[in-house]
């Protein structure tokens, strides 16, 4: 159950770093809202100029608080990450996630090619970087408080 929290607590990390980005590019420019705007909009049959603000989020702290499970299945089935030092684990871990679970999904829901996205390379970056203070915040969250 802690690492459901951690999970839900890194997501939520994650997500306030996101805010001033969607500011300036607006949906399409962060990539894990978007998708999960799309799937909402596709779960619920609902029309996709409107902002849903519950099932973007909704989805985005389920996928999160997942990866803190995750994590937990990571150091149990791998006992050699406990000896690597907080932020090269954290940067594997957000790295490990955003070139599994984003970047094949993302041009498959919402039809722009990450790497091609219209708003230059900034909207990855921006994933990229906020899988990474995932990571790092989840580590820290699990050595502060879950033991491993």
């Amino acid at each position: 159950m802690s690492s459901l929290f951690a999970g839900f607590v890194s997501t939520g990390v994650m997500t306030i770093l996101e805010i001033p980005f969607y500011k300036r590019w607006g949906l399409t420019g962060i990539l894990e809202w978007h998708e999960n705007q799309i799937l909402t909009c596709r779960f619920f049959r609902l029309k996709s100029n409107n902002f849903h603000f519950w099932g973007i989020f909704l989805l985005h702290f389920i996928n999160g608080s997942l990866g803190g499970i995750g994590l937990l299945l990571a150091f149990i089935l791998i006992p050699a990450l406990k000896v690597i030092p907080l932020l090269p684990l954290g940067l594997l871990y957000g790295f490990f996630l955003w070139i599994l679970t984003l970047v094949p999904i993302h041009k498959p829901i919402t039809g722009i090619n990450p790497w091609n996205h219209p708003l230059g390379k900034g909207p990855a970056i921006v994933s990229l970087v906020g899988h990474s203070i995932y990571g790092i915040t989840l580590v820290t969250f699990f050595t502060l408080i879950i033991t491993i």
